[in-house]
């Protein structure tokens, strides 16, 4: 059942930024979709009203063996002939084809991160505990193929207007108070059920420069992240490999960002969106759709959005 963006805002703000992650979620004691649940029809048919041109954006970034990514995370196809492996063509009308053996990581390109993917001490959403879903052949919880499609409307902020320079440098974080700058010179506002997307620049390192990609980026901070989540958001992604600042704002964290979205609120992450042809068109709000693959038991997915306006 929905409830009321008041009750998730109180959520978000009565618990201290240094807590656990053990805490109920506000969707209920055995609710496993989190954010998700602010999605709602209505909100589907109000984001489609967004569509003016009919025009269409991937967000996703080819991936291959040559993809940026945090290691020991790799890619690697095989491409089999069928039949035999050696291609005797089959039937008197000598059909021939090829099926391919995909090897990879799912936590790899542009990808959504699940519930499942990042906690505190061995605790995730909804007080979950590792040992209570977590399984070396597939999540019991939280798993890519639980997840309804994702479709509502999305925002994206510019944050190389807002700080005048493409790419914004590595380490700059974005909280509330940049957040409702760059939304405001847009003409936007967030609202519940959003998916919001920050633009940076940075995805253009990815190929001319990997290391320098890696090495660290802009990104949310651990204010901006309270400060969305409470709004009632149900995804927030980046141009970037890991969505927050790094280094992080303090350097004796770990990704801190993520547990906060993840296992707090239950906020969606999105990696490597490619946000590049939106901001060159001065897109600001759009319809978003993503239909996650359905691999059953899976942390993460490789997916690739689409953005309509």
């Amino acid at each position: 059942m929905l409830r009321p963006l008041a009750l998730v805002a109180a959520f978000a703000l009565a618990i201290p930024v240094s807590s656990l992650a053990d805490v109920p979620s506000p969707y209920g004691p055995e609710d496993t979709l989190g954010a998700i649940n602010n999605l709602s029809p209505a909100k589907v048919l109000e984001a489609a009203k967004l569509i003016k041109t009919g025009k269409t954006y991937p967000l996703g970034v080819p991936t291959g063996p040559n993809t940026p990514a945090y290691g020991p995370r790799n890619y690697q196809v095989t491409v089999v002939q069928l039949s035999d492996g050696m291609g005797t063509p089959l039937g008197s009308n000598k059909a021939t084809g090829n099926d391919d053996l995909v090897q990879t990581w799912m936590g790899i390109g542009s990808q959504i991160d699940g519930l499942g993917h990042m906690g505190k001490n061995h605790v995730y959403y909804n007080n979950t505990r590792a040992d209570e879903f977590v399984s070396t052949s597939g999540l019991l919880k939280f798993g890519m193929d639980t997840l309804p499609p994702i479709v509502t409307r999305g925002v994206l902020l510019d944050m190389t207007q807002h700080y005048g320079v493409n790419p914004v440098p590595a380490a700059t974080a974005f909280n509330r108070k940049q957040i409702e700058a760059a939304a405001r010179s847009q003409g936007l506002e967030i609202e519940k059920g959003d998916v919001v997307l920050f633009h940076t620049g940075w995805l253009e390192l990815a190929e001319s420069d990997p290391q320098r990609f890696m090495a660290g980026q802009p990104g949310l901070g651990l204010d901006g992240a309270h400060y969305l989540a409470g709004l009632g958001v149900v995804a927030i992604g980046a141009d970037t490999w890991a969505l927050e600042a790094l280094p992080p704002e303090d350097p004796a964290m770990a990704f801190p960002v993520h547990p906060e979205l993840l296992a707090r609120y239950g906020v969606y992450i999105l990696e490597n969106m490619d946000t590049r042809a939106l901001a060159a068109d001065g897109v600001g709000e759009f319809l978003f759709v993503l239909g996650q693959p359905r691999l059953v038991g899976t942390v993460q997915a490789i997916i690739n959005p689409v953005a309509i306006r």
